[in-house]
C-alpha cells in the first residue's frame, strides 16, 4: 500500500493540484470576510470549504480513471447531463416537495438552476464537462478528416447548445471553437461560421429586436453608457465593482476594514472585493494563480502521448479560459454582467465540485503520460 501510494505521488502533478487548492483557500478565506462584513453569517464559506474538499477527493479519485475510458462512456454520461437540462428548458420553479425544477438562482428569468432543499445545482455545469469528453472523442475519431463535410456537419450538431444561461451558452461556444481549432480545422471556414453567425444575429435582431430581453439589452447599454442615469439599476453593480478594484491601492483595506460595498460580492463579483480587500498584491495573486493552472494545462495537452489527452486538456483549458476572460470583463466593467463566475473562487458548491472533476481528468492525462514514457524507457 505504501509503495502503490509512492508510485501515485510520483506520477501526480503536485504543482498543479497545490495551485488549485491554493485558490480554493483563498476563496475561503475572503468568503469568511464577505460574511463576516456584509452577509452576518460565515455560511457561504462552510459550503466552500466542504466543496473544495470534497472536490479535491474526486479529482484524486479520477486521477486514478482512464480518461480513455470517461470519454467512451459519453453515452451514460450525456443522458444523464442532458437529461437533467432539459427538464429546466420547459418547467419553471416546479416544486416536487424539497426539490424545485427550473429554479430562477438569479430573478433574470434564468430558469437553469435546481433547488434541493436550501443548496442550488445548476446541470449545465455537468453538462459542460460531457461536452468536452465527448466531443474530444469525436476530433479524435476523424483526426486529419476534420474539414471533410460529413464530419463538419457531425461537429455542428455537437456544437448544439440550447441553455436559458447566456452566459453558459458563451462558454459553451468558447469551448467548441477551440477544441476544433485543436482539432485541425481550417482557420477560414471558424472565420467564415463566425462571421456568418455575428451577421445572422445581427440581422435576426433587427427583424426581432424583442427578441433580446429587456434586461440584457440594458446591461449592453450599461457598458457602453454607464454613466447613463437611465441605466443607473442595472449599471449599480459594475459601477461598485469597479471602484472596489479602483479603490484597493496597493495591499487593500484589509479581509477585516472597511469595503466599498458590491451586490452578491460572493458570487460573481468576487473578484473586486477581493481586490478591494487585498489591493492589487491580491488580484495580482490571483491572475498568477489562475495563469498557473492554466500553463499546467497546457503542459499536460503538449506532453500527452495522444490526441484524445490532449483535446481534453484543451477543452477544460478553454472552459477555465472563457470563464476567467468573461468574469474578469464582467468586474472591470468592460463586458456585460451575464451570469458567469470565476472558477474555483466564486461561491457555489456545485461550479466548484465539477471544476475540480476537471482537474481530476487533467491528472489523469497527465498520470497516464508519465506512466507511457516510464513503460516506455523500461522497454529501451
Amino acid at each position: 500500500m505504501l509503495q502503490l501510494t509512492r508510485r501515485y505521488l510520483r506520477q501526480i502533478d503536485g504543482i498543479f493540484l497545490a495551485l488549485c487548492a491554493a485558490c480554493s483557500v483563498l476563496s475561503v478565506v475572503t468568503l469568511v470576510s464577505i460574511g463576516h462584513n456584509q452577509l452576518g453569517s460565515i455560511n457561504k464559506a462552510s459550503v466552500q470549504f466542504i466543496a473544495s474538499a470534497l472536490g479535491i477527493l474526486l479529482a484524486l479519485i479520477v486521477s486514478t480513471v482512464d480518461y480513455r475510458a470517461l470519454a467512451r462512456a459519453w453515452p451514460l454520461h450525456a443522458v444523464l447531463a442532458w437529461g437533467m437540462v432539459l427538464p429546466t428548458l420547459l418547467l419553471h420553479n416546479v416544486r416536487l416537495g424539497f426539490l424545485t425544477v427550473g429554479y430562477d438562482a438569479g430573478g433574470t428569468s434564468n430558469y437553469s438552476w435546481y433547488r434541493v432543499g436550501g443548496m442550488t445545482f445548476q446541470p449545465a455545469e455537468l453538462a459542460k464537462i460531457s461536452f468536452v469528453l465527448t466531443l474530444a472523442l469525436h476530433l479524435n475519431h476523424v483526426r486529419g478528416r476534420v474539414n471533410k463535410p460529413a464530419n463538419l456537419l457531425a461537429l455542428a450538431v455537437l456544437a448544439i447548445h440550447i441553455q436559458g444561461d447566456d452566459g453558459t451558452a458563451l462558454v459553451f461556444l468558447g469551448i467548441g471553437l477551440v477544441m476544433v481549432f485543436a482539432g485541425g480545422i481550417s482557420g477560414w471556414l471558424v472565420a467564415g461560421g463566425l462571421a456568418a453567425a455575428g451577421g445572422g444575429a445581427a440581422l435576426l435582431l433587427k427583424l426581432r429586436p424583442g427578441l433580446l430581453k429587456g434586461y440584457q439589452a440594458k446591461r449592453i447599454f450599461a457598458v457602453l453608457d454607464p454613466e447613463n442615469p437611465a441605466l443607473a439599476d442595472i449599471a449599480y453593480q459594475q459601477n461598485k465593482g469597479a471602484m472596489a478594484i479602483g479603490t484597493g491601492g496597493l495591499t487593500g483595506t484589509g479581509l477585516w476594514g472597511e469595503h466599498v460595498f458590491v451586490p452578491n460580492s460572493w458570487n460573481d463579483f468576487i473578484f473586486s472585493y477581493l481586490a478591494n480587500a487585498m489591493g492589487f498584491v491580491g488580484a495580482v495573486t490571483v491572475l498568477l494563480l489562475l495563469l498557473g493552472i492554466s500553463v499546467r494545462i497546457l503542459l499536460a495537452a503538449l506532453q500527452s502521448t495522444d490526441a484524445l489527452g490532449r483535446y481534453l486538456c484543451v477543452g477544460i483549458f478553454a472552459a477555465l479560459f472563457w470563464q476567467c476572460i468573461i468574469n474578469l470583463g464582467m468586474n472591470l466593467q468592460v463586458l456585460p454582467v451575464i451570469g458567469v463566475t470565476l472558477p474555483f473562487f466564486s461561491a457555489g458548491g456545485s461550479s466548484v465540485v465539477m471544476m475540480y472533476l476537471c482537474v481530476g481528468i487533467v491528472l489523469s492525462v497527465g498520470m497516464n503520460t508519465r506512466r507511457s514514457k516510464l513503460e516506455m524507457q523500461q522497454i529501451v
